[in-house]
């Protein structure tokens, strides 16, 4: 994994302790977040895109940011989690970059970093368990102000213990391969680390050393999408993310993400989110 820490900027949303007793059970989540759990007592279910997986004591799970998932319980079921918030602008995102496991072994002192990150933070427990509560985007900017506002000594630790526990994880993680041909790698890289640019199909051929045709042809077998289409993509999950974390105007974030005519961003982000930009950040403030 040859990436600069510097890359790495994670923060602590939410962190706490919840205890349930067949009562944690919500379908289609999705977040701009990620979550993190350590699990204590009792089983519970996630269903996830790659597959159903049972929650056990003494392991952590991970799930990361705009994964639809949903949980089911029906028995005891307690666990220490967090919520975490990956600031890029216009960097490449570490949690879009790599595969993470869904499961590891929790190390022995695991526990004692939760403890601890929810000493120092008690102020970011989460109001209640249903998703539609937090997860909406004034509880997200206002989980966001406060990390600012925290004493400076706070957020170094907070930091430091997110970053070890967030480590379990990295140890088994791997690059995203989108392909298996360097060619269409290379272009899938660039496409993810100039979101905020325009991008030409014919530059990219180019780069690639292919005919545009021969080109989207092979990016199409690869990826599953044509070169336009993951482009777009790509493009609307960071404006997604934009949208519910940030109060930033809407022509502000068109730019961000290498739009100069809000109206064609709008159109975009409606074909794929299914709503308007206005819309969709009116949907998070409920």
């Amino acid at each position: 994994m040859n990436i600069s820490i510097e890359q790495l900027q994670l923060f602590t949303l939410n962190v706490g302790y919840a205890c349930h007793n067949g009562d944690w059970n919500w379908k289609d989540v999705r977040s701009p977040f990620a979550r993190l759990y350590l699990v204590t007592e009792g089983t519970a279910r996630i269903s996830l895109p790659k597959g159903d997986y049972q929650l056990t004591p003494g392991n952590l799970y991970f799930i990361p940011p705009f994964v639809t998932h949903s949980y089911q319980c029906d028995s005891l079921f307690t666990h220490y989690y967090i919520h975490i918030y990956e600031k890029n602008d216009t960097s490449p995102s570490i949690l879009e970059e790599f595969d993470f496991p869904v499961e590891t072994p929790a190390s022995p002192h695991d526990i004692d970093l939760f403890k601890r990150l929810l000493y120092i933070n008690p102020f970011l427990k989460l109001p209640a368990s249903n998703p539609k509560i937090y997860d909406n985007q004034p509880s997200l900017i206002s989980n966001i102000e406060l990390n600012l506002r925290r004493p400076f000594c706070d957020k170094v630790e907070s930091r430091g213990i997110l970053y070890i526990l967030f480590s379990r994880f990295l140890k088994r993680a791997v690059a995203k391969a989108d392909t298996s041909d360097s060619r269409i790698l290379q272009a899938v890289a660039y496409i993810r680390r100039h979101l905020n640019v325009p991008l030409d199909v014919n530059i990219l051929a180019h780069d690639a050393c292919m005919s545009k045709d021969h080109f989207i042809r092979v990016f199409r077998q690869e990826t599953g999408d044509t070169p336009k289409a993951y482009v777009i993509k790509k493009k609307m999950e960071s404006a997604e993310q934009f949208i519910v974390t940030s109060d930033r105007p809407i022509k502000e974030i068109a730019r961000m993400v290498g739009y100069d005519d809000c109206s064609h961003f709008n159109k975009a982000f409606k074909a794929f989110a299914g709503v308007t930009p206005a819309t969709y950040r009116e949907q998070h403030r409920e």
